[in-house]
């Protein structure tokens, strides 16, 4: 019956596609947050739970009326086609700085993918039960293996060939034509399940399956060893995306290897091999380890091995929970409730990560704990392995190792967490990320405190009388930041300034400002503004007009265009950072049509570049380029001695050639590393990060 591997196919194909189709529409009304994708995972493993259920209830209490579950699954299905294209809508858009953005993200995804994938979701249990009444002589558990090859395919042809090729809108139109395309199969499967089991009834479930009752122990380690691999895959994914970038590309990475993992496993038992996976996952999370303890390291590792390191460790960590399930799995005839208890389990990881974990942990704590479960999990599975071998010198040997090893793991994770904590004078997590003001070089001189976003400086400031209004770091005198106001004709004439900053951090921008001038912060985060007032002086000291404006800075701009037309700004500072990465929407063509809006026809537009993973100059230079604005390079790097500036590469962009020549004649500017490729321009519906990444 190859129906059924189509329709199973097709429905796996669509049901984690939908996942970055969804997610990549929404992004950026929400800041461009990693939280953004770990909250629609939520969502989409609450749904596959849903479904499970869905499909488990309809088989467990309509098992001998099989034209009802039809019936009912078919209606369900049409329903279903009404709710279609799954767009969202405009008014679904948050307003100003939303206090809970993750119950947005949920009601948002609950009114437009959430009835389809509640169906996609029970498609695979389902149909597998129904092929495995219909066909009682073959294991319909292979048919799981097909589920995730759709899966894969699903996701990885989402940023090499429909991100690529398909504008945002289309992309959910075509899910959507798909998802009918979907139903039909569905319905042939279900005709052909009712022909099959009226000519050939299935046959009950044997003697040996019935007294082959599951242990309630091993039906915990379902659940368990389910609720670590998602724990792994989300805490893991959410580490490597804060200091790249959040784009889809790194989030289908991660789950396509997860969704091979079940491939693996699932296809047959021969594929899993516990003399190989546990000494390769050894090895992964001791990289993880090294690799989380370098945050702060004064040289980077090679961008390629971290995102090897991190993927690396989420394959081999869920080979383990997936081959360790499969061992444990009951005969087909309980296959609904085994489906069931794994999706709970994921559910369950995902509530730890998205939900619960901001509010009990201070830090990105949850790989740790993640790490240290999939630890005991594995203790549990070698102890009934090896519990009556325990006399015999071997086992007593590894048993030692085992401990040794759990001991240095311990050790180093809370070293990270610790070197993390120290000097920390306040902490604050949210939908955001984590925030930390470090408290650093008491009692000297060079008393200062800083704002660090994971582990990226976000600003800092000196409390000694002398430099307590210098601006430090990315925005010295002799920055990109400080050519502007050396060189903005409002300075040369001079007359107030009128100036936008997107990204508050500390405020150190406003040290620039005189009497009469004006300058205006977009934030998305509250707890940046929160910190920026508690422990830091810049805005407070500041001698023009400060304001600070909460919310998404493109959805705050557009408010303003409809609300009262131009700001007429003199100069608009992009510097947005997440981690290290920029959100990716603040630096698109629509982006700069925005921005032109809000700009006098002689002003400046300064975006931050500065990166450690990134390179956005030649992006930025096309951006430019299209918007019709001249652009120079300011790059400073500092003697190594002077610790108070950072490395700073800032673009300048203006229609202003006075403004251009006297920045140039001042010596601020650098030359292009390189002639920009004339194809790399991003969109609010394209972008693409392989294009920037400096590998």
């Amino acid at each position: 019956m190859p129906i059924f591997a189509v329709a199973i196919f097709l429905s796996a194909f669509l049901l984690f596609q939908v996942q970055p189709v969804i997610a990549r529409y929404i992004l950026p009304w929400y800041g461009g947050s990693p939280a953004v994708w770990t909250t629609c995972l939520l969502f989409f493993q609450c749904g596959l739970l849903g479904g499970y259920a869905y499909a488990h209830a309809l088989v467990s209490f309509l098992r001998e009326r099989r034209k009802l579950q039809v019936g009912i699954h078919l209606g369900l299905l049409a329903i279903s086609l009404i709710v279609l294209p799954i767009t969202p809508e405009e008014s679904l858009q948050p307003e100003g700085a939303s206090a809970q953005p993750i119950i947005g993200i949920i009601r948002l995804l609950s009114l437009t993918v959430g009835f389809p994938y509640l169906l996609l979701s029970a498609s695979g249990p389902l149909l597998q039960h129904w092929f495995g009444e219909a066909f009682p002589g073959r294991s319909p558990y292979r048919l799981y293996a097909v589920s995730n090859i759709g899966s894969i395919l699903g996701l990885l042809t989402y940023p090499f060939l429909f991100e690529p090729l398909l504008a945002v809108s289309k992309q959910t139109l075509t899910w959507s034509i798909a998802y009918g395309a979907y139903a039909l199969t569905a319905a042939v499967c279900a005709l052909a399940y009712l022909k099959r089991v009226k000519s050939h009834p299935p046959i009950g479930e044997s003697t040996t399956e019935a007294a082959t009752r599951t242990p309630l122990f091993d039906k915990i380690l379902w659940v368990a060893f389910a609720a670590c691999g998602s724990m792994l895959l989300l805490s893991l994914t959410n580490q490597m995306c804060q200091d790249v970038a959040v784009v889809p590309f790194l989030w289908v990475l991660p789950l396509a290897l997860y969704l091979l993992t079940f491939v693996i496993t699932f296809d047959h038992s021969r594929w899993y091999r516990r003399r190989a996976a546990i000494p390769l996952a050894i090895l992964s999370v001791a990289a993880v380890a090294y690799l989380i303890n370098q945050q702060f390291a004064a040289t980077e590792m090679h961008l390629g091995w971290q995102v090897t390191i991190y993927v690396g460790a989420i394959f081999f960590g869920c080979l383990i929970c997936h081959g360790e399930v499969v061992r444990l799995k009951p005969p087909s005839s309980r296959l609904t409730a085994f489906y069931l208890a794994i999706s709970l389990g994921g559910a369950l990881g995902g509530l730890f990560v998205s939900a619960a974990a901001p509010l009990i942990f201070d830090g990105y704590w949850e790989l740790h704990w993640s790490l240290l479960f999939l630890v005991v999990l594995v203790s549990i599975q070698l102890f009934r392995r090896f519990r009556n071998q325990l006399k015999t010198r071997f086992v007593r040997a590894g048993i030692v190792g085992w401990v040794g090893l759990i001991a240095t793991l311990c050790y180093s994770l809370n070293t990270q967490v610790k070197f993390t904590r120290e000097d920390a004078l306040d902490t604050m997590r949210g939908f955001y990320g984590v925030l930390r003001v470090y408290d650093l070089n008491l009692y000297t001189s060079d008393h200062f405190l800083a704002l660090y976003h994971g582990r990226i400086s976000h600003g800092r400031q000196y409390t000694h009388e002398d430099f307590r209004n210098v601006a430090p770091t990315y925005y010295s005198e002799d920055s990109g930041i400080g050519a502007i106001f050396k060189c903005h004709k409002s300075r040369v004439i001079p007359e107030p300034m009128h100036v936008a900053v997107v990204g508050l951090g500390i405020g150190t921008v406003s040290a620039y400002m005189r009497p009469e001038d004006r300058i205006r912060f977009y934030e998305i985060n509250p707890q940046v503004e929160t910190l920026a007032r508690k422990h830091f002086t810049y805005l407070e000291d500041c001698l023009g007009e400060e304001s600070v404006v909460l919310g998404d800075a493109r959805i705050s701009m557009e408010e303003e265009w409809k609300e009262s037309g131009s700001q007429q700004f003199d100069v608009i500072v992009v510097d947005a950072f997440s981690g290290d990465s920029i959100p990716i929407h603040l630096i698109t063509v629509e982006a700069m049509k925005l921005y032109t809006r809000h700009l006098k026809p002689d002003g400046v537009i300064a975006i931050h570049v500065s990166n450690l993973h990134l390179n956005l100059s030649d992006l930025v230079h096309n951006l430019a380029e299209n918007a019709g604005y001249g652009a120079i390079r300011v790059e400073y790097d500092p003697l190594y001695e002077e610790t108070m500036y950072y490395y700073s590469d800032w673009i300048l962009l203006s229609k202003h050639d006075k403004f251009l020549s006297l920045v140039e004649k001042k010596g601020y500017s650098s030359e292009w590393r390189n002639d920009s490729d004339p194809d790399l321009l991003w969109t609010d519906d394209y972008s693409n990060l392989l294009q920037v990444i400096d590998w």
